[in-house]
């Protein structure tokens, strides 16, 4: 029972969270609820997709605990890890992570071909980061936001659904200024510990000064909010179902408006400021998803706008 845990906990499932952006395109397009009559309804045809690619992040997060040793063992959190600390033996790691590789090849087999590209694509993704690209300043941060963006392309390519220009854009975006924080946060944790120098640990922080990274934050913190504006502005909400657009007739005509996505722009702007105040004040962004699940203000805002975004696409 000791090693199960030891292999969950470097397997990582709180980093799951990540992948529920294989459901943005989803969500998006107004095919959330839709359900073909020669395959299963597309939600549960994603949710699907979302487990393989869970479980392939997982045995990916298990290899790289493995390539990282040396690296982990003089990080001053990093080092309590599983792997790191000793207590979980590398051959068992090993097998568990080949394991789940298996898996993940098997279930996808019968997946569309575009789908399982992108499982390669992320898995080559995460070897080039590991062993070189996270040695590369600015590649470093360009290869961990590909990753989130493949994860959005994962759950296209499964229900074979076009992406409008603006939405990537803010995909991008939203993408970036995730991966900046990582390193604002990394380099902020370091630099307030006497027992650690910077760069000992990840030695690519060494070319990230402070200003440079407040520039980079801050121009992807404007780019997030700005794209997704854009994209609500270009959006017409049409959802295959029709059935409720009836509640247009009890609206006056100055709020009939096919554009009301719109409404939900001040949850994104106010989710950017509150995510920078943890990165800067409270030293936080080194994982998002910590981040989210940690923080009241930031997971009651996700809500507020997963409930806004469905209400607007598919009720009204």
């Amino acid at each position: 029972m000791r090693t199960l845990y030891l292999l969950l906990k470097t397997a990582r499932p709180r980093q799951w969270i990540k992948n529920m952006s294989l459901f943005a395109a989803l969500v998006f397009s107004g095919f959330f609820f839709y359900d073909p009559a020669d395959a299963p309804p597309y939600a549960v045809t994603v949710s699907v997709a979302f487990v393989v690619f869970s479980l392939l992040t997982s045995a990916i997060y298990i290899g790289n605990d493995i390539i990282d040793l040396p690296a982990d063992k003089q990080h001053p959190f990093k080092k309590k890890r599983p792997i790191a600390s000793g207590e979980l033996p590398i051959p068992t790691a090993v097998v568990a992570g080949l394991a789940l590789l298996i898996v993940v090849i098997v279930a996808s087999l019968s997946m569309p071909v575009f789908f399982r590209l992108s499982l390669l694509f992320y898995t080559l993704l995460q070897v080039a980061y590991s062993t070189w690209l996270k040695h590369i300043p600015i590649l470093d941060i360009s290869a961990i936001a590909t990753g989130f963006l493949v994860r959005v392309y994962a759950g296209a390519f499964v229900v074979n659904l076009h992406m409008s220009v603006w939405f990537l854009l803010t995909v991008i975006s939203v993408s970036l200024f995730l991966a900046v924080g990582k390193r604002q946060s990394e380099r902020t944790l370091l630099e307030g510990r006497k027992d650690v120098t910077l760069g000992s640990t990840r030695k690519i922080l060494r070319h990230y000064s402070q200003r440079l990274l407040d520039q980079f934050t801050a121009m992807f913190a404007t780019a997030t909010w700005l794209t997704y504006a854009l994209f609500t502005f270009q959006t017409e909400n049409s959802s295959p179902d029709e059935s409720l657009a009836g509640v247009y007739t009890i609206l006056p005509r100055t709020l009939q408006s096919q554009k009301l996505l719109m409404i939900t722009i001040p949850l994104v702007i106010f989710g950017v400021m509150r995510y920078l105040q943890l990165v800067y004040e409270k030293n936080q962004g080194e994982s998002p998803d910590r981040v989210l699940l940690g923080d009241a203000p930031l997971l009651i805002t996700v809500f507020l706008f997963g409930v806004l975004t469905m209400i607007v696409i598919y009720a009204v």
